[in-house]
């Protein structure tokens, strides 16, 4: 090759290279647009667990894939809203938790891929058609509130076993709260205990309505989601204040104060998630993936509030327990 012609080819394969380098970084990358129903402080194990699952499987945020996070912070408004703009921008999944978010978001697009990380009852509040065959764009994994809701009054029966009445607290917005509160007035009347429901609509009806348990129940049983989760501190302090022992399903609000939980270990079904989104990435259809199950569950006991109710849990009861919080 003569020395002129080496000079240009050179020339010109160094014009290209930087113009091939910016054409790879403008290439769109997969993008993930995740719709967190309350909080980045209280969702922060969760997204931590995904993302960590997602580095496992190869992908990582802002090298081969893109996330765009917005939180809701309980307000059920909200979910609509951010579904919209995640179909706006043609995210290519979109990851959530909780009956009502991931509801909002299926009627936002029947065609973008869903993966709800946690969903309470997903064929009962009709998320999707069967779990083994999910059909259509949705599909994910059951925290199996509805199924847990007898066992989990049970164990607070155990506790406080001269409790007697007991109040239902839960967002009847939500379709899944009320499938939930169904299956704790079953279980409370097979038990021979008396229940009533706290039914709340918005949040300026949660303080008052603990409040106004004073004197009428010996236990409360808060039905789980993002509305009541925003206030769980306020609620746990008014509960201590009244004297009311109190169970639900997620180790956050035992942190916040609660005397106990009972529910699947949700970081897992967030971690796991992340393997049904890698298989979508990768051509999967998510109807044709099932519905997954919960496979590990944590019983969580604050001491500190039982002393603060005056309760003693017998050692038999603590040695069952995931994690005893001093």
């Amino acid at each position: 090759m003569r020395r002129r012609e080496f000079i240009a080819l050179l020339g010109s394969a160094l014009v290209a290279s930087p113009l091939a380098a910016r054409a790879q970084q403008a290439k769109k990358l997969p993008t993930i647009g995740f719709l967190g129903a309350t909080s980045a402080v209280v969702w922060n194990s969760f997204v931590g667990a995904f993302l960590q699952r997602m580095r496992e499987l190869g992908w990582i945020d802002g090298y081969n894939l893109a996330i765009e996070y917005r939180w809701a912070e309980g307000r059920e408004e909200r979910y609509t809203q951010l579904a919209a703009e995640f179909v706006k921008l043609k995210v290519d999944v979109i990851v959530t938790g909780g009956t009502s978010p991931v509801m909002a978001v299926k009627k936002a697009t029947s065609t973008i891929p869903i993966v709800f990380a946690t969903a309470g009852d997903p064929v009962g509040t009709g998320l999707v058609t069967s779990l083994s065959h999910p059909g259509g764009n949705v599909t994910g994994l059951s925290n199996q509130q509805t199924d847990l809701a007898g066992h989990r009054l049970e164990l607070l029966h155990e506790v406080v076993p001269n409790m007697r009445r007991v109040a239902l607290m839960g967002n009847v917005n939500s379709p899944n709260v009320e499938l939930e509160m169904d299956a704790v007035q079953a279980a409370a009347k097979r038990i021979g205990l008396e229940p009533f429901r706290l039914e709340i609509r918005q949040a300026e009806e949660i303080i008052p309505g603990v409040e106004s348990l004073s004197g009428r129940a010996d236990g409360l049983y808060v039905c789980t989601d993002p509305l009541i989760t925003m206030d769980q501190v306020r609620i746990n302090t008014l509960a201590i204040k009244e004297g009311l022992p109190t169970i639900n399903a997620f180790r956050q609000y035992v942190e916040a104060g609660a005397l106990m939980s009972y529910g699947p270990n949700f970081p897992d079904l967030f971690r796991r998630a992340g393997d049904l989104v890698d298989k979508i990435l990768h051509g999967a259809k998510p109807g044709d993936l099932p519905v997954e199950q919960p496979v590990r569950f944590d019983l969580i006991v604050n001491s500190t509030t039982a002393k603060a109710l005056g309760l003693t849990i017998p050692e038999s009861f603590l040695v069952r327990a995931t994690e005893v919080i001093q």
